[in-house]
């Protein structure tokens, strides 16, 4: 997908961004009072009901078919089920900042995947970007810096959270996004709606009740607002954006959240901001021009004509 093309995706892709980068303020605010499980469910049982009145309102029916119900069951469980909930597990030992630069990893994840399954194509310039991008995540997370205890599992749980939307990613744009019989809305609100059940049912199983009616004030708007915009209206803009920039392109979404994260987590939560995380953001978003084919030298831009052929085909599949 070449650089000009993206008018047709770039509004809801900082959209997505912005509301994502935001998610990761109101899981610590969340989690603060409840069980990392009633943290999922309760975002996903928001975020099911937002995508539900919209397809109410939209007049379209949620799909017929079985085996893509199936699908939404595979996706739900590395796109819902196990990040949602190893983010709020690991947000009880590390500051928001942090959990959103793990989640930065992601692209990295996504590019092995979509190879392995072939649903999209890798230039030499995509794989040098989300090279760079990876560098630019360990500047911003200050890898040289030892880590230990509570905060050592808390970023391990995040970056295995990072390392299922990468699967996801992939088997999204394998099975599921590629469809051109359901709009996006029905799309997402059948994965949401799966990814509940499946959330409902653990935290059942675990002993947790799926809601504690005595946490304060505070955390009910936060599971709203991370229920109705960080799950709902965020997996709507996810498929809308995928189906027309590709997979690839989409999970670099993930770069730019540590910048939105790090602007409430600092101002409202008064999380700390050392000065490697800005220079590091800045890498993170020199490394998002590459994958999207940005020719910072003339000896760039012949890649780029090269690789259009592939992109067009790319471009038509999805």
């Amino acid at each position: 997908m070449r650089i000009k093309n993206a008018g047709r995706w770039l509004p809801g892709f900082v959209a997505l961004a912005a509301i994502w980068g935001n998610s990761f303020f109101f899981i610590k605010v969340a989690v603060g009072s409840l069980h990392p499980l009633q943290v999922s469910f309760g975002r996903m049982a928001v975020g099911t009901l937002t995508l539900l009145v919209a397809l109410a309102v939209g007049r379209k029916a949620l799909p017929r078919d079985p085996r893509l119900w199936g699908h939404f069951q595979v996706a739900s469980v590395v796109l819902t089920t196990l990040p949602f909930t190893l983010f709020a597990y690991g947000e009880q030992y590390v500051s928001s900042v942090v959990a959103s630069i793990w989640n930065a990893t992601t692209p990295l994840c996504t590019l092995a995947f979509t190879l392995l399954l072939r649903t999209e194509r890798a230039t030499r310039s995509r794989v040098a970007g989300l090279g760079l991008g990876f560098a630019g995540v360990m500047v911003v997370l200050g890898v040289w810096q030892p880590l230990g205890g509570g905060q050592l599992a808390g970023s391990l749980a995040c970056f295995a959270a990072a390392m299922c939307y990468g699967v996801g990613g992939a088997y999204l744009g394998r099975f599921v996004t590629g469809r051109r019989t359901e709009p996006a809305v029905v799309l997402a609100t059948g994965q949401l709606l799966s990814g509940t059940a499946q959330l409902a049912v653990l935290t059942l199983l675990a002993g947790v009740p799926l809601v504690d009616t005595t946490v304060p004030a505070a955390v009910w708007w936060s599971m709203l607002a991370l229920g109705g915009l960080g799950t709902g209206t965020a997996y709507l803009l996810l498929y809308w954006v995928q189906v027309r920039a590709g997979v690839t392109t989409t999970s670099t979404v993930t770069y730019l959240l540590p910048v939105f994260a790090a602007l409430s987590g600092v101002l409202v939560l008064g999380e700390a901001l050392t000065w490697n995380q800005p220079v590091g953001a800045v890498v993170i978003l020199a490394a998002i021009a590459l994958t999207q084919g940005v020719p910072f030298r003339r000896g760039r831009r012949r890649e780029a004509v090269a690789a259009e052929p592939g992109d067009r085909r790319e471009e038509r599949r999805l």
